[in-house]
């Protein structure tokens, strides 16, 4: 359809309408997590005669644009004197704050569905309602307005007329970005080994509408080779906008660096990059209102100009450069990147703008499904991730503490918070005399409280709008909030826990599985493509991520020469953890034989912290002349840029950093050439045994029959593949990859092992690594 507008009515009122300030102190606001359980309530209370969650759309030709304007009506009901539309509220506010025009906004909404519905039945009049149900108190507040039908299309044509700029500026966009497209060509003259199949199963993918798992191991650009044929099916009309989600700055940042790549060629594209408020917001607190915050004050009066002149200016949105543009204008950075992703064909984000049940981008994924294509990069880490995005907990004593800072300061705010401690107290008797109580169900009575708690605390706040103990209940409000939004979603998939430790009483809502819930976040778009350099077992990962029965896998083959990399598997020793004391003196033999084969840089990973400084000791009271690093569980960003610096590229002498497997330095760094020569890895990588491990393995156990793979095993040996290919980043890259345990040579782990390590080679002694390491040496392409 040429030059089509497509948008939802409410995206379309808030960008037109929204006024004034941005304000974030707590207020009456919709509860997005509440609003569909109150709507459903409220819906099947109103009766048979009530039509619930009617779609409705208007197409519009007007002024060479075709515009689709749809939605969905909470209700439409017959009375005697017509029909009416029914838009529906939840609010926090206390209901006498609410009168008819509470929030213009809303009837704004409401009178689209009524235009189009009106028409659509030739209706001459219809009347409009507003339902405001108060959350706490289960109040119910109605206001109706009765239209004509020549009222309503006055109305929609003017919102039309006034959104007429900006939909020049999407149809003239949008022929610049696809004329390039269609013309944009491989920025290298040929691709990697793997890399075509790759981008070609990409394309396959998103041009039909499926869930693609792809291992990409390190080197075959699977940033690019995923962004290229992406953007190739959306010029081609195949996709609609691209999201591009990871689990850290860095892959955010190649993900920018690829686009850096393919400009030169003629790409024209908008992009975004989205940044945490924390970390964007350029006040020392971040206080979200007009009083507290110039770059609040204003921001909607502002923020059409603003835009008008950065889309019509720019293409790539960085942080950087939103950060520089709010600067320039005195608008809220976090705001502006958000508005400005709107207008963008790319976004780049984290994992929590697509998953998390709370800060998910209700903008774009509210709407029901569209044609969106998902990027998920590096996915082996969006498990634990999703664990911890639908698990819930509260602290007994964070309630203790603040009730003290509280005092007599606010004698009615102490005593609620008296009673939640109360509350979390007699949870104490679950847990009998164990340190942890578990139960499949959730706790009903502890619950009521909290929502008690919770409603008290709306009504507080609402009327404490500044003040000392306004900020100090903020934090606890929040994570009570969420644990409530978190007992919405409890079923089979979750399991409740109890801890007491001495005084300390913590509830948890722990995620299990959250495979459902990625499924259905993934199913908010047309396709997704989740890749890593680690995604194997292929089941396991297509199981855990919510793949589906007929999502795809492709596991590509490294494109570097296999002779490039020594793999060695040290079988004589054992790391288990009743072992790792006598394992020490035989590791730090192993580990000297390693770095004194060749000068250069090394790493090696243990499974723990302790283990870790063991080892580190030993090996420098033993070998004093070679220089070590140790990584500490204290480092900030500052600390671990100088342990990354220290492995500089054709060292004088050997270095050799003892670190963490699965920590920082374990996966993302890219130390290429002489930067780094050897890797070993100690431990086969299990998870610690401790509760919830075990409560996982049952869980595991009892669902999929495989409780120890899924819960230790594969998760393990993925760390160990993540370690162990910090080391051949390129195709000059050459070096020795020694594996530490007696567990790698047992068949189960054996299999777990990528194509490219089909030529392990199994060592029992410090003299036959000796020797494995001279031969490599040798080869002429190390001269």
């Amino acid at each position: 359809m040429n030059n089509a507008i497509r948008l939802s009515v409410r995206t379309l009122v808030e960008f037109l309408l929204q006024h004034g300030s941005i304000d974030n102190r707590y207020a009456g606001a919709d509860r997005a997590g509440e609003g569909s359980r109150i709507h459903r309530k409220l819906q099947k209370e109103a009766g048979a005669g009530y039509a619930a969650e009617v779609f409705l759309s208007r197409t519009v030709e007007r002024d060479g644009f075709t515009y689709i304007i749809e939605g969905r009506a909470d209700g439409i009901f017959e009375e005697p004197g017509g029909f009416v539309i029914d838009e529906i509220k939840t609010v926090t506010v206390p209901m006498e704050h609410i009168r008819a025009d509470y929030e213009p906004l809303h009837w704004a909404q409401a009178m689209c569905y009524a235009c189009f519905y009106a028409r659509q039945n030739t209706l001459s009049a219809i009347g409009v309602q507003l339902t405001y149900y108060q959350a706490d108190t289960d109040e119910i507040q109605r206001f109706r307005r009765t239209y004509s039908l020549d009222e309503l299309e006055a109305f929609f044509d003017g919102l039309l007329e006034k959104y007429r700029p900006w939909a020049e500026l999407t149809r003239d966009w949008a022929v610049l970005r696809t004329q390039s497209l269609k013309a944009l060509a491989f920025p290298f003259p040929a691709y990697r080994p793997g890399q075509r199949c790759l981008a070609a199963g990409v394309y396959r993918a998103i041009a039909s509408g499926s869930r693609l798992f792809c291992q990409a191991p390190t080197g075959i650009g699977k940033t690019l080779s995923t962004l290229f044929p992406a953007l190739k099916a959306m010029g081609e009309g195949k996709s609609g906008r691209i999201f591009y989600l990871t689990a850290k700055t860095i892959t955010r940042q190649a993900a920018q660096e690829a686009l850096s790549i393919l400009r030169p060629g003629g790409l024209r594209l908008k992009a975004v990059t989205l940044t945490a408020k924390e970390k964007i917001c350029p006040m020392p607190k971040t206080d979200c209102n007009p009083v507290a915050c110039p770059y609040a004050a204003g921001y909607y009066d502002k923020i059409s100009e603003v835009l008008s002149g950065l889309l019509r200016g720019e293409d790539f949105f960085t942080r950087e450069a939103i950060e520089q543009a709010a600067a320039a204008h005195e608008v809220c950075p976090f705001e502006l990147a958000l508005d400005l992703s709107l207008w963008c064909d790319l976004i780049i984000c984290d994992y929590n703008y697509l998953f998390d049940p709370v800060v998910y981008l209700r903008r774009f994924f509210d709407g029901g499904p569209q044609d969106y294509v998902f990027l998920i990069d590096e996915a082996h880490n969006l498990l634990d991730r999703a664990r911890d995005m639908y698990t819930a907990s509260l602290k007994k004593s964070e309630v203790l503490e603040l009730k003290k800072a509280i005092g007599k300061s606010d004698a009615p705010l102490a005593r609620a918070l008296n009673r939640l401690n109360t509350a979390m107290a007699a949870l104490r008797k679950q847990c009998g005399d164990e340190a942890v109580f578990t139960s499949k169900e959730p706790l009903e009575d502890f619950n009521r409280a909290l929502a008690r708690f919770s409603a008290y605390c709306d009504a507080w706040l609402e009327d404490h709008r500044d003040g000392a103990a306004h900020d100090a209940l903020l934090p606890l409000y929040f994570e009570v909030r969420f644990y409530l939004k978190i007992t919405e979603l409890y079923d089979s998939h979750y399991i409740t826990c109890v801890y007491r430790k001495g005084s300390e009483v913590q509830p948890k809502l722990l995620c299990l599985d959250p495979s459902a819930f990625l499924d259905n976040a993934m199913k908010r778009g047309k396709a997704a493509v989740l890749f890593s350099a680690t995604l194997s077992p292929a089941g396991y990962f297509i199981d855990v991520l919510g793949g589906g029965e007929e999502a795809r896998y492709a596991a590509l083959p490294s494109p570097f020469p296999r002779e490039n990399l020594c793999l060695l598997s040290a079988c004589h020793i054992s790391t288990k953890y009743t072992e790792r004391e006598k394992s020490l003196n035989g590791l730090c033999a192993l580990l000297y034989e390693m770095v004194r084969a060749r000068t250069g840089n090394y790493m090696v990973y243990f499974p723990s912290y302790q283990y870790m400084r063991q080892a580190y000791e030993l090996f420098h009271e033993q070998y004093p002349q070679v220089e070590t690093l140790l990584q500490t569980a204290d480092m900030d960003e500052a600390a671990r840029e100088e342990f990354l610096s220290r492995f500089q590229d054709a060292p004088e002498t050997t270095l050799l950093g003892f670190c963490v497997l699965g920590g920082i330095y374990s996966e993302g760094i890219n130390l290429q050439g002489n930067r780094l020569i050897g890797v070993a890895v100690v431990g086969v990588g299990l998870p610690q045994v401790n509760r919830e491990q075990e409560i996982l393995r049952d869980y595991y156990e009892e669902s999929r029959g495989h409780g120890f793979a899924f819960t230790y095993q594969y998760p393990g040996m993925n760390k160990v593949l993540q370690a162990a290919g910090r080391l051949i980043r390129s195709e000059r890259d050459r070096g020795v990859v020694l594996l530490v345990d007696s567990r790698f040579s047992r068949w189960d782990y054996r299999a777990l092992f990528p194509v490219h390590w089909s030529g392990a080679r199994r060592i029992y002694s410090t003299e036959e690594l000796r020797k494995s390491l001279e031969e490599f040496w040798r080869q002429p392409h190390f001269d």
